[in-house]
This record gives C-alpha cells, sequence and structure tokens, in this order.
C-alpha cells in the first residue's frame, strides 16, 4: 500500500469511532464529511477517498445506505477552502476528514464541537492544531508522518543528480504553506554540508512559480529547485 492510502485508510478507521452514538440519539443517518484542497481529477487524490470509502466499508459504514459522505474539493483554490468548510459544517456531520493544514484550519474557524481527524498535516502541534501529540485536546485529532529533518534529505538528492548546483531556491506558498520555517533549518545545514546555499522563493500561483523560475535560471545556472508540500 503506498503510504498516503495508508493516510485515507487510517483516517478512515478513525473516522467511524463517534458514527453508531451520534446516529442513535436522533435516528437520522449519520454524516462523515471530507474537505480536500485538491481537484476532483487528481487521480492520487481518488485513490486516497477511494481507500477511504471502501475502508468504511470494510468496518460496516456504506455510503448510501447507513452512512452519508460528503466530499468537498477545492480545486487548488485556497479562496474556496474556507466556504467549502462551512458547507460541510452547516450540514452537521458527526466527524470530518480533513486532509491538509488550511483545510484543518478552515474548519476551526467554523467549529469548535464537531470531531474533526486530519492527514497530510506538517507539525499540528507547532501549527497550534492540537496542544501535544499524546493528549491533543479540543475538537481535533489525527497523525502525521512528516518530519523536518527529511526535508535535509532532498537538498542531498538535488546535490546528486546535479552536482553543479550551488544554491538551492526553496519554494513555498507562504498562505497554504505557513510551516515551511519548520524545515529551512534542516534545509539550511543540509544545504551548508554539501557547499550548498539555500533562500526562500515565495511564490503565491502559477504565474509566480514560472517567473521565479525563469528569473533566477536567467541569472544563476547554478540554482536547484526545492519545495514545500501545502500541507
Amino acid at each position: 500500500m503506498r503510504r498516503r492510502e495508508f493516510i485515507a485508510l487510517t483516517g478512515a478507521v478513525a473516522a467511524t469511532w463517534p458514527l453508531a452514538a451520534h446516529a442513535q440519539q436522533d435516528g437520522r443517518m449519520p454524516r462523515v464529511a471530507v474537505l480536500t484542497p485538491f481537484a476532483d481529477s487528481d487521480p492520487e487524490t481518488q485513490s486516497w477517498l477511494k481507500t477511504f470509502v471502501n475502508e468504511m466499508q470494510a468496518v460496516g459504514w456504506t455510503d448510501g445506505r447507513n452512512v452519508q459522505i460528503d466530499v468537498r474539493w477545492a480545486g487548488g483554490e485556497v479562496g474556496r477552502i474556507q466556504k467549502l468548510a462551512k458547507e460541510l459544517v452547516d450540514l452537521q456531520p458527526e466527524v470530518v476528514l480533513a486532509m491538509t493544514t488550511p483545510s484543518v484550519k478552515a474548519l476551526l474557524r467554523e467549529t469548535h464541537t464537531i470531531p474533526i481527524v486530519f492527514s497530510l498535516v506538517t507539525d499540528p502541534v507547532a501549527q497550534g492544531l492540537v496542544e501535544s501529540s499524546d493528549r491533543p485536546g479540543g475538537n481535533v485529532t489525527g497523525f502525521t508522518i512528516f518530519e523536518p529533518e527529511i526535508s535535509g534529505k532532498l537538498v542531498q538528492v538535488l546535490k546528486e543528480i546535479a552536482p553543479e548546483t550551488v544554491r538551492a531556491a526553496v519554494i513555498f506558498n507562504p498562505e497554504t504553506a505557513p510551516y515551511y520555517k519548520l524545515y529551512m533549518n534542516a534545509i539550511k545545514a543540509a544545504a551548508a554540508s554539501v557547499a550548498m546555499k539555500a533562500f526562500e522563493t515565495p511564490a503565491q500561483s502559477r504565474v509566480e512559480i514560472e517567473a521565479a523560475m525563469s528569473s533566477l535560471a536567467g541569472e544563476h545556472r547554478d540554482v536547484g529547485w526545492l519545495y514545500c508540500y501545502s500541507s
């Protein structure tokens, strides 16, 4: 099983915990909401969702029969996430599966009572989503498989595939990846160890990404690129 399919699977199992109790309270079909910043045309995200639905069914919850699964896709548009979060909270689901930090933060602006299970989140403690790893507190829980130190490995790989590189541009969207600073110490340390210099390159759109790459590529032939994932 691929790493991110495992994330979706675990979220599915976690999401089933409160359903039975809530369903018995008012007799209505319980709802599970899913909020993802990705596009519904993205095959990898579709794979995660399929795994989620299958694992829900494996533990006794079949979409459309005894549970309603409501999915919202932001399609990569940061501005849509908050609107979709409100839509889902208004449905009063028993639990929400939130993919990535922007989704969790958007949901927290709408509710502090509906349980939120997160996946694809970088350092939830440092980002203020939970109080601690062993006692998350509030209405948010989940897990992360990201380690800032791993980002240092990206520098090493970059140097291996492009030995002439002496500068590494770390590109990130400050709106969706404010946590990028969690990685920078490890990136800079790894860069220094292989005689490289790492620097930050913020970009909020495809146009800005292309402009930054074009500009730096024209000025410096020794630049490599590292991308901070928007989670």
